[in-house]
């Protein structure tokens, strides 16, 4: 990484890691447990802590950067766009909101565009605007629209999205629920068909569960939804917020059937690991049962997010990213398949995105994240025994197989 031009200091030098780490303790909530690392600067597929130790970042922000830290076309977007303009809310129209739409419905083949912040506010605006197409277009009684959901998701943190999730973690504590939701398991087409009935309005569905550990369904599967969907007269809600733009090797993750679903769900990447942007995008009858007054946000769709959302597009329409992430997914599958029994009792990987299932008798999920971090290659576990790996599409082949080699290293240092 290049290091920045050191300038004259005129406050005291950085506090060690471990000092900052100990200073938020009484005033930052505890909804989160990071690994111990604190980083100060970042480039590419690299970052740097107060100490100056540097690390390779395979979780690149849960898919947010998926471009690397720093772009450089992202970064000269976000520049241009603070001198000039960064907010107008939606009161006015602005000269940068009307391209960035434009692009994106190009690039996935839907029709319009609802811009939002956040992926957890892009989730709850797919939900209003099911039920509401369900009521006027598909004609359910009113207040009777139910959603189907997959067992294991992840689309957010909000109380309505939490009183459908299966993980008792983001549940517990948090009700009452929201009602209208079923649930059924994942990757399991007779269930899916036995749940839907003419009150459904949509099935929302990750096309493949991030956070449940990389969780990737049969061959066939999102075809048998899409199918199961257009049969039954309701919506196909692909949540491709983590799962989208270049990650698996396509544009999108449904693209791997040649599936296009009545919504698709965009966030993290798209706002290029510098602002949170979101959007849902649809047909154009699904989206224009919205009319003035009945949804909204201040900063959804603001100049500086449109500009930023406009290169990542950019970046997405020549390909490139899509077809890294293809090649290099290829060196991520072998190089775990060679682990495997050496410490990994399994993985499931699509393009640059793997959950890696850690063998109990060796260590926790946590305990490999710690000690990878200590050979300068951060990654994150979740649900106890399951690393996931998502490195920037930007990673070269020589620094994804370091990255492996260390995972290798630690695995042995653990049997």
């Amino acid at each position: 990484m290049t290091t920045p031009t050191r300038t004259h200091r005129t406050t005291p030098a950085p506090h060690s890691s471990a000092e900052l780490i100990r200073a938020e303790a009484p005033v930052l909530a505890h909804n989160y447990h990071p690994l111990p690392v604190v980083v100060a600067r970042a480039e590419g597929v690299w970052v740097e802590d107060v100490e100056g130790r540097r690390y390779l970042d395979l979780l690149a922000g849960y898919s947010a950067l998926n471009f690397g830290h720093r772009h450089p076309a992202l970064t000269a977007a976000a520049h241009d766009q603070l001198d000039r303009l960064t907010l107008t809310s939606r009161a006015f129209h602005h000269d940068r909101l009307g391209g960035f739409a434009e692009g994106l419905a190009r690039l996935t083949g839907l029709d319009m565009v609802l811009p939002m912040n956040t992926g957890a506010e892009a989730v709850e605006s797919a939900i209003k605007v099911a039920r509401k197409w369900a009521y006027e277009v598909k004609g359910v009684a009113r207040d009777r629209a139910t959603i189907v959901v997959a067992a294991e998701n992840f689309h957010g943190r909000t109380t309505t999205i939490v009183g459908f999730s299966s993980d008792d973690t983001a549940r517990a504590g948090f009700g009452p629920f929201t009602p209208g939701f079923r649930v059924v398991p994942f990757n399991d087409l007779a269930a899916l068909e036995a749940a839907i009935d003419e009150t459904t309005a949509a099935v929302l569905i990750e096309p493949i569960q991030g956070e449940a550990g990389v969780v990737i369904p049969d061959d066939g599967y999102l075809t048998g939804v899409r199918d199961l969907t257009r049969r039954a007269g309701c919506l196909f809600i692909a949540d491709e917020i983590q799962s989208g733009l270049g990650r698996t090797g396509r544009t999108l993750a449904v693209d791997h059937e040649s599936v296009v679903p009545d919504v698709l769900l965009l966030g993290k990447a798209l706002g290029g690991g510098i602002v949170p942007v979101s959007a849902v995008l649809a047909r154009r009858d699904v989206l224009c049962v919205l009319r003035p007054g009945e949804h909204g946000s201040t900063f959804g769709g603001n100049p500086l997010a449109a500009a930023v959302g406009s290169a990542v597009v950019d970046l997405l329409a020549t390909g490139e990213f899509q077809r890294r992430a293809a090649e290099l997914g290829t060196v991520l599958h072998t190089g775990l398949a060679a682990l495997a029994g050496r410490g990994i009792t399994g993985f499931r990987a699509r393009g640059l995105w793997a959950g890696v299932d850690i063998d109990p008798a060796i260590a926790t999920g946590r305990e490999i994240s710690e000690r990878l971090m200590h050979e300068g290659v951060l990654v994150k576990d979740t649900h106890g025994a399951t690393i996931r790996l998502a490195p920037p599409l930007t990673i070269t082949r020589e620094e994804l197989e370091s990255a492996l080699a260390s995972l290798e290293k630690v695995l042995g240092q653990s049997s």
